[in-house]
């Protein structure tokens, strides 16, 4: 996870920058004035920017919202030309996301236990290698149970990952019940003194009620043995799925609860801007996104920062 305090201009800003540069040159793509530099502001613009909001998945509401009162300072004579636009557009976004911007804390007492969900596919392994990454780095002791347990490459991705974080693991045989691991796994936190436990799940369609049982029972195990746990419900969303990560949201609401996303792959969409319809329609805090492969690509969300890199 990368620092929180590094500002625009700074080498993790720049990181961010290159990996939101398809949805940003989606958006400038579609506004003519914008993308040829400084102009006036008219009708004409305001539309195509609604038009491209849209169609980088920030919804249609938003889009309305925002252009709304675009075009409403716009006719007070505040925003005199492009670069004005941008920098109330960039203070829109900002607000919006401020208050969906809570890092997680890992409190005791301990161990503290985050279950991390998600469908096929949207990088919980490597979410979870990451985030054991970032609290090593924080002087915090860690082990990572590997429940996902449908699919062996994932025991073995899991088990890189603690070797590189220098975190524990316990893994059971493919195939085993991934409850069962998960119990194992904080039960030996509890004997170690352990502080973080990182609980993987095998990918879930959200569409499969069946499957989300199975999830719904880990929550369970592991809340027996450790009352009010687990501490954190991550849930993991591949930002290229564009709105379906909504549908994909809700349903993980309903089953397991969720008390924290994580936005990956923002690097590969234009489609950058479901940051924004996330927040109106689910109520869980934004805690990571991620914008490449390398460990620290994954960083704590900052909404300012977002802003500033998009915009």
């Amino acid at each position: 996870m990368s620092d929180q305090s590094d500002t625009p201009g700074g080498g993790m800003f720049s990181r961010l920058k290159a990996g939101l540069a398809k949805t940003r040159e989606l958006l400038f793509m579609n506004v003519g004035a914008i993308a040829g530099g400084i102009g006036p502001v008219d009708g004409v613009v305001l539309d195509q920017l609604e038009e491209a909001l849209i169609l980088a998945d920030v919804g249609a509401e938003l889009s309305q919202e925002y252009v709304g009162a675009l075009r409403a300072a716009w006719r007070r004579g505040e925003l005199p030309d492009t670069d004005a636009l941008r920098a109330r557009l960039r203070r829109m976004v900002a607000d919006t996301l401020a208050p969906r911007m809570i890092p997680l804390k890992v409190v005791p007492p301990y161990p503290f236990v985050i279950l991390v969900v998600g469908v096929n596919g949207v990088g919980k392994t490597t979410t979870i290698g990451k985030v054991a990454s970032g609290l090593r780095a924080e002087g915090r002791t860690v082990l990572l149970a590997a429940a996902d347990t449908f699919r062996a490459a994932a025991i073995e991705q899991l088990a890189v990952w603690a070797s590189l974080a220098g975190a524990d693991i316990v893994r059971h045989k493919e195939g085993a019940d991934s409850s069962a691991v998960a119990f194992d796994a904080v039960r030996a936190a509890k004997a170690r003194g352990t502080h973080v436990v990182l609980v993987d799940t095998a990918g879930r369609l959200h569409t499969k009620s069946h499957l989300m049982e199975e999830v719904r029972k880990v929550v369970r195990v592991i809340g027996k043995e450790i009352p009010g746990a687990p501490h954190e419900v991550l849930l993991v969303l591949d930002a290229t799925s564009g709105r379906n990560a909504i549908a994909q949201a809700k349903t993980f609401e309903e089953f397991t609860g969720v008390t924290g996303l994580a936005l990956t792959k923002l690097d590969g969409t234009a489609k950058g801007g479901v940051v924004l319809s996330v927040t109106r329609e689910i109520a869980a805090p934004i805690r990571y996104i991620g914008v490449g492969e390398k460990a620290g690509d994954l960083r704590s969300f900052d909404a300012r920062d977002f802003a500033e890199a998009l915009f």
